[in-house]
């Protein structure tokens, strides 16, 4: 907990940067809501992926870390950034991609006039955010937390600042809309990447751990190679999970924008629950990577089912919560009465799916500590695209249970991965303990007789 309460805050303050741009657009139309949830979910079915990648440095970084190997944990930061940086362009052509593909998809109007603009200027934090990505996941791995956190609570006081100026108008700028939360976007992750950098360089001066000691200018194309074998996985399973909400985004723009709106707003919701146990899938993997660095196969253990544990224990108040004051949350988001009601029944269907969210989400996490990348991945492309997405779209069209339907296949999905994963996890630590498959055969190779 000591390691995992400020990484839950700072995905809290991730999270309610995207909660502020729905609010703060939501004073234009119930389809500015819904332009700014899709245009977030078309950058970031692209953007994940980027992020993903870098996923490989909690566990390169955190073995290295826990094996004392800190100059090994400072070459990764290298090649996390020349990764990062390589990847912002690829970045932004794909999204740039998907966003001519939309006409494609059926739109209502109102609603792809308005997602147009907000993608085109999303598109442009894309460097930003991934530098961010690969700094964080080095300041967690070696254990630095809480100026992540920080960062994260004043990156939403500069997000609140620039959509206030950007989408209203203030100070001279021109009324922008639902683009000027775009560009708010763009000025925050700016300022969480340089944060996070000036932080590095700092802990350097304060604490003399040889990063300067680091070849910046060299690129090591083996290590990047091996964080891309890592991390792809990582990265196709974080993509699947997002993409496939993307779709239902889409299928739910395909009914009206009210339905849409209100989709968005139970996501969000949805989305601030899950950063708790997307925290302690974090510092999970930290922990289980600090105890395979060193060798201690029981440690892994502990620190993995203490993370599962605490998922799962908040994750099942947090649907009681959603059962109890749905309209309350819903009502945070608008007063449109046909978005609050089905918001509302949204939120009763996520309830549901708390506890396996919370437990795929977390198991995601302790998985990647050991090294084991591939396994959500299969479990995220099968259990949401191969089941989920059909589910929910047949409930939706053919059942004509509507957006409700669409949550109810995402339901199904999300007990199937949860589930899937617990299991494999229980596997995994048998084979820790008895000395079997990779990753037991690594500790015995050490500890064992």
């Amino acid at each position: 907990m000591r390691l995992a309460w400020p990484v839950i805050v700072a995905e809290l303050g991730w999270m309610f940067m995207g909660v502020v741009d729905t609010v703060m657009v939501g004073r234009l139309a119930p389809e500015a809501i819904g332009a700014v949830g899709l245009g977030s979910i078309i950058f970031f079915t692209a953007a994940i992926f980027g992020m993903g990648v870098l996923l490989g440095l909690d566990t390169f970084v955190a073995q290295a870390f826990g094996a004392r190997r800190l100059h090994e944990c400072h070459r990764w930061l290298r090649d996390g950034v020349h990764l990062a940086i390589g990847a912002s362009p690829l970045l932004m052509l794909a999204t740039f991609g998907l966003l001519q593909l939309m006409p494609l998809v059926g739109l209502h109007p109102e609603v792809q006039a308005l997602t147009r603009p907000y993608v085109a200027a999303v598109a442009w934090s894309a460097l930003p955010l991934l530098l961010y990505a690969a700094f964080r996941r080095y300041l967690q791995a070696i254990g630095l937390v809480r100026p992540v956190m920080v960062t994260l609570l004043l990156a939403n006081l500069v997000n609140v600042a620039a959509n206030w100026v950007f989408i209203f108008g203030h100070f001279g700028m021109p009324r922008l809309g639902v683009a000027g939360a775009a560009w708010a976007t763009v000025v925050g992750r700016t300022f969480m990447a340089t944060t996070l950098l000036l932080v590095i360089v700092r802990h350097e001066q304060v604490a003399k751990v040889g990063l300067s000691d680091v070849p910046w200018t060299t690129v090591e194309w083996s290590r990047i190679r091996e964080l891309v074998r890592l991390g792809v996985p990582a990265a196709l399973q974080a993509a699947a999970e997002v993409g496939v909400f993307g779709a239902v985004a889409v299928l739910a723009g395909r009914i009206n924008p009210a339905a849409l709106a209100a989709h968005q707003v139970a996501l969000n919701v949805a989305s601030v629950t899950f950063m708790v146990p997307l925290g302690l899938s974090s510092a999970g993997a930290v922990r289980v990577g600090h105890a395979i660095g060193r060798r201690d196969a029981s440690g892994a253990a502990s620190a993995g089912w203490a993370a599962i544990a605490l998922g799962a224990g908040f994750m099942s108040v947090a649907a009681l919560v959603l059962l109890v004051m749905p309209r309350v949350l819903v009502s945070l988001f608008t007063t449109d009465a046909v978005v609050m009601a089905t918001g509302v029944t949204l939120l009763r269907v996520a309830a549901a799916f708390q506890l396996f969210d919370g437990l795929q989400g977390v198991t995601t996490g302790v998985l990647r500590g050991l090294g084991d990348t591939r396994t959500a991945m299969i479990a995220n492309l099968a259990g949401h695209w191969l089941v989920g997405l059909p589910a929910a779209a047949i409930s939706a069209f053919v059942l004509g249970w509507g957006v409700i339907g669409l949550w109810a296949g995402l339901s199904v999905g999300l007990t199937l991965v949860g589930l899937a994963l617990l299991l494999v996890w229980r596997q995994r630590l048998r084979q820790l303990e008895h000395g079997t498959g990779p990753w037991g055969r690594a500790v015995a190779a050490v500890d064992g007789p």
